[in-house]
């Protein structure tokens, strides 16, 4: 395998390793948005400064996901990162060489 072939690999897994940790940002900040934390907590500050601008560009595109006040938006976003990881991780990996793992 050339340079070449192991920057594919490493851009598959670093990819693959940021868009698990986001899917897992994504679930927390949806499952803290039924509580109502403290806003002025930093995890919460956090999760929203991580989530509210990919949130706001998916109701932007997608106005309807909106339905009677429940935001359909971060169902939208895992189903991309699920799209991601299943479609282009394993291309990058093939690209690089290792299409078997």
């Amino acid at each position: 395998m050339d340079i070449i072939g192991y920057f594919f690999v490493a851009l598959a897994r670093v990819l693959d390793i940021v868009l698990s940790l986001y899917f897992w940002i994504i679930i927390i900040a949806a499952l803290m948005s039924w509580v109502r934390p403290d806003p002025y907590n930093p995890v919460v500050r956090f999760l929203r400064a991580m989530t509210d601008p990919v949130f706001y560009r998916v109701r932007r595109w997608l106005p309807f996901l909106t339905i009677g006040g429940f935001d359909l938006s971060p169902i939208v976003v895992i189903l991309a990162i699920q799209f991601l990881q299943w479609f282009l991780v394993p291309t990058l990996l093939r690209l690089g060489g290792m299409g078997h793992l």
